[in-house]
């Protein structure tokens, strides 16, 4: 044998060795190691908990009492096929929603069932229904829906107000969050009277903001106060990436409680106006121009209420000149700096109300009384 086979038989024999050694001491640890007692195997006993917190009895009640009258609501368009001529329903989206009254009309938010060719509603209870479209105000963001319903099963939220919220008071926000149904969650309002411009351009004034978890899925659904009380519709979010970061926003419910009966008896929102033309991208042109803040009147319609007010639009004299209108700076003390804001103002007030303008007209303001009309 070579003496280069010879080590790496040495080599093999030494490794061999090591193994049987590292076999018998974990061998003999092992059998150091006491046995398993059988009785400590059982499963520990419960300690009592004791009486839950008033706070959360108080919370899981309010759950109790408003599930039943969250709904949720899924939508689907209607497709054709471009070689057959086939027309089928694809899924859209969901959201949530609850019952008015109990005659089944059930609220929820414009963009819910915007561009929807139908919509289903599913109960607490696992029941669903057919949703046929009763009225909807896109400027307000609110729809109305109604099944065919025994009443029994159509539970109606109390209603609160918003008028006389207050920042810090407890919310709890019931939905459907991705899906997810019926879902709780609380916060507090975290502010009042916020502003948000839809993507239709519309502006949607006193809106209550939350870091009640809002997610997608959640629109549509109660904002309720601590007594269960109806005290908005949850409508966005702000999210960089479109989950809950704190911040969501549920249209008032003193708004919803002026618009959703509209809805029900005449299938549509009477808006509050004032007989002008104005154009949202002409008047910010024009103030920043004038380096003024309000909403200029390009044309008084004839017959209207701001005709009869003495309101004036642009004038072009016989030289062609272009003489401004009326500026309108401020109603009943709230300064107006966009068409947005001058629509949102009116919309707190109902057909037939008087209001005063403050109205700049060649570097000069004045006060002027105008009954408000239909803006339809």
């Amino acid at each position: 044998m070579s003496s280069d086979s010879l080590l790496n038989f040495m080599r093999l024999i030494r490794a061999s060795l090591v193994g049987v050694i590292a076999t018998a001491l974990f061998g003999v640890l092992l059998a150091c190691i006491p046995a398993a007692d059988g009785a400590d195997a059982a499963p520990r006993p419960v300690s009592p908990r004791g009486e839950l917190a008033s706070d959360e009895k108080a919370t899981i009640e309010l759950f109790e009492k408003s599930r039943d009258s969250v709904v949720f609501i899924t939508t689907s368009t209607e497709v054709q096929d471009f070689w057959s001529r086939n027309t089928f329903s694809v899924p859209r989206g969901s959201g949530s929603g609850f019952f008015w009254d109990d005659s089944g009309h059930v609220v929820t938010n414009y963009h819910v069932i915007q561009n929807a060719s139908e919509a289903t509603i599913r109960l607490a209870n696992g029941k669903a229904y057919k949703a046929s479209l009763v009225g909807t105000s896109p400027m307000h963001d609110i729809a109305v829906l109604k099944i065919n319903i025994n009443q029994k099963y159509s539970s109606p939220l109390p209603i609160g107000t918003s008028r006389d919220l207050k920042v810090g008071q407890k919310v709890f926000a019931i939905g459907n969050p991705f899906g997810l149904d019926w879902t709780l969650t609380n916060g507090i309002v975290s502010a009042l009277n916020r502003s948000l411009t839809e993507e239709s351009g519309a502006m949607v004034e006193h809106l209550i903001q939350t870091n009640a978890a809002i997610n997608p899925g959640n629109s549509g659904g109660p904002l309720l106060d601590s007594a269960g009380r109806l005290i908005g519709i949850n409508t966005a979010i702000y999210s960089p990436n479109g989950a809950n970061a704190g911040i969501g926003f549920a249209v008032p419910v003193d708004t919803v409680n002026r618009v959703v009966p509209q809805l029900i008896r005449n299938g549509k929102y009477n808006r509050p106006a004032l007989g002008i033309e104005i154009d949202d991208n002409l008047n910010a042109r024009l103030m920043e121009i004038l380096e003024i803040k309000g909403v200029v009147i390009l044309r008084v319609q004839p017959g209207t209420s701001a005709g009869a007010a003495g309101l004036k639009g642009i004038v072009q004299t016989n030289k062609g000149e272009i003489v401004p209108g009326d500026i309108i700076t401020a109603i009943e003390g709230k300064p107006v700096d966009s068409v947005g804001k001058l629509v949102a103002l009116l919309d707190d007030y109902k057909v037939g109300d008087k209001v005063k303008l403050s109205v700049l007209r060649q570097g000069k303001t004045r006060e002027v009384q105008v009954i408000l009309q239909s803006g339809d």
